[in-house]
C-alpha cells in the first residue's frame, strides 16, 4: 500500500507545481524538458548499482522503453497545446477518461488470475469513471470554438497506451530490468527528444533558454520519476488487480487535486463537481474492499 499511496502523492504533486509555473513565468516545454532529464538522473543514482549490462540482450525491455520515451514526451507536447487550443477543461478530460479504455483493455485483452470480476468491483468501476468525468468537466463558453479537437483523441488513445505499456512491462519484464530502471531509461530517452526539439527551437528562435526553467524541471523531475515508478511497483506489492491499481491511482489523484484547487487555489465549486467527488470516494472504497 505504501508505494501505491506515495504514487499518488507525488502525481498530484505534479499538477501542483504545474499550476504555479505561470506565477514564476516558467516555460514549460522547457521545464519539462529538463524535468526527464532530472528523472533519469534520480534514478540512476539511487538504483543503477542493480543494472546489469546484460540486460541490454535479454527481453523486449528496450523496446518498450523506446515506445513509453516517446509517448512520455509527445503527449506532455499535445497536452500542452491542446490546452491552449481546446482549454484546460477539455484536455484534463481527455487525459483522466483514458482510465477507462486502460481498465476496459486490462480486464478483457490481458486477462489474467488477478483480474477476477465482482459485483463490487464493476459498480467500483463505473463510479470511478463517472467521479473523473463530473469532476473534471466544465461547461464550455458558448463565444469558444475548439480549433483542435483531434488531440483530445491523441490524449485519450495515447494516455491509455502509456498506461498498458507500463503494466505490461511490470507484468513481462521485470525479470530482465529492474521496474525503477524501466522508468529511468524511458525518462532519459525522452529527456534527449525533448533536448533536441529544445535545441532545434532556439536556433531558430522560437525559443530564449532561462536558468529558472532548469530549476523548475529538477522541482518537476523528482516527483515525475517516482510517480511513474511507484506506480510499477504497487502493480506487485499491492496484491490487487492492475486495473484496480490503476482505477484507485486515477481517481485519488482527482479527488486530491480537486480539493486543493478549491481550498489553495480557489478554483470554482459546482453541483457537478461535487457529485463527481463524491463518487470518487465512492469507488476508491469499493474497489479498495473488493480486494
Amino acid at each position: 500500500m505504501i508505494p501505491l499511496i506515495c504514487s499518488i502523492l507525488a502525481s498530484t504533486s505534479i499538477f501542483v507545481i504545474f499550476k504555479i509555473f505561470p506565477k514564476f513565468k516558467i516555460d514549460t516545454f522547457q521545464a519539462i524538458v529538463f524535468n526527464y532529464i532530472t528523472a533519469f538522473i534520480s534514478g540512476i543514482a539511487l538504483y543503477g548499482d542493480t543494472f546489469n549490462p546484460n540486460s541490454f540482450s535479454q527481453g523486449n525491455w528496450i523496446y518498450y522503453c523506446l515506445m513509453a520515451s516517446i509517448l512520455f514526451i509527445s503527449l506532455f507536447l499535445v497536452m500542452g497545446i491542446s490546452s491552449q487550443r481546446n482549454g484546460v477543461a477539455q484536455t484534463s478530460i481527455a487525459v483522466k477518461m483514458s482510465m477507462a479504455l486502460s481498465v476496459v483493455t486490462i480486464l478483457f485483452l490481458f486477462n489474467n488470475s488477478r483480474e477476477s470480476l465482482s459485483t463490487s468491483l464493476v459498480l467500483g468501476f463505473i463510479l470511478a469513471i463517472s467521479g473523473v468525468f463530473l469532476s473534471s468537466y466544465e461547461k464550455k463558453e458558448k463565444n469558444t470554438k475548439s480549433k483542435a479537437t483531434w488531440m483530445l483523441s491523441v490524449l485519450f488513445i495515447g494516455s491509455s497506451l502509456l498506461d498498458l505499456l507500463l503494466n505490461h512491462v511490470e507484468s513481462t519484464e521485470k525479470q530482465n530490468i529492474n521496474p525503477a530502471l524501466f522508468s529511468a531509461f524511458g525518462l532519459g530517452f525522452a529527456g534527449l527528444i525533448g533536448l533536441l526539439v529544445l535545441f532545434i527551437r532556439m536556433l531558430k528562435r522560437k525559443t530564449q533558454f532561462a536558468f529558472r526553467n532548469v530549476w523548475a524541471g529538477i522541482i518537476l523531475g523528482i516527483p515525475n520519476y517516482f510517480s511513474i515508478y511507484l506506480l510499477m511497483l504497487s502493480y506487485s506489492t499491492t496484491g490487487w488487480s492492475g486495473s484496480a491499481v490503476l482505477a484507485i491511482t486515477n481517481v485519488s489523484v482527482v479527488l486530491i487535486t480537486s480539493i486543493i484547487g478549491f481550498s489553495a487555489f480557489r478554483e470554482k465549486i459546482t453541483p457537478l463537481k461535487v457529485i463527481g467527488l463524491i463518487a470518487a470516494i465512492g469507488a476508491i472504497l469499493l474497489i479498495y474492499y473488493a480486494n
